[in-house]
């Protein structure tokens, strides 16, 4: 996500993540176009949002995270994300909302968000290499008997 964020900076960048159905685990990142072609706001393009959508429905998976950058604020949904999010609940169950900052060159910002009918919740973020290991430290291996 950063690495598309910085790449389409100062455009801001757009995504999904998507992970198995019903799992509410995000394991695959799907970079979207910014049909906005935008510094202040982001569009999914109409067509490649379906091709994803129905994708990812014949795989049995699901839409997890949405992802955007801001390019000159902080990883803070704005009003206009809000608005975009409340017309996602009309179709995806209950994504969170990543964003990642792109206003300090050197350093990112990355947080994540609910946002339920116009109200915003900040939530943890954990970023791990395999799911495998998630929950022991990136150093762990399995144990094998």
């Amino acid at each position: 996500m950063v690495a598309h964020a910085r790449r389409d900076h100062p455009n801001e960048a757009c995504g999904l993540l998507v992970g198995p159905a019903g799992a509410d685990r995000p394991e695959r990142f799907v970079p979207m176009l910014n049909a906005a072609s935008s510094d202040t706001f982001y569009e999914f393009d109409a067509d490649e949002w379906r091709q994803v959508y129905q994708a990812t429905d014949a795989a049995d998976e699901e839409i997890v995270v949405v992802f955007h950058s801001h390019t000159a604020t902080e990883a803070y949904p704005s009003r206009t994300d809000i608005g975009i999010a409340d017309n996602y609940a009309l179709f995806l169950p209950s994504p969170h909302y990543a964003l990642v900052s792109t206003r300090d060159p050197e350093t990112h910002e990355l947080r994540s968000y609910r946002i339920v009918a116009g109200e915003v919740t900040e939530e943890p973020v954990e970023v791990v290499e395999s799911y495998l290991f998630a929950h022991t430290g990136a150093d762990d291996v399995p144990d094998v008997s």
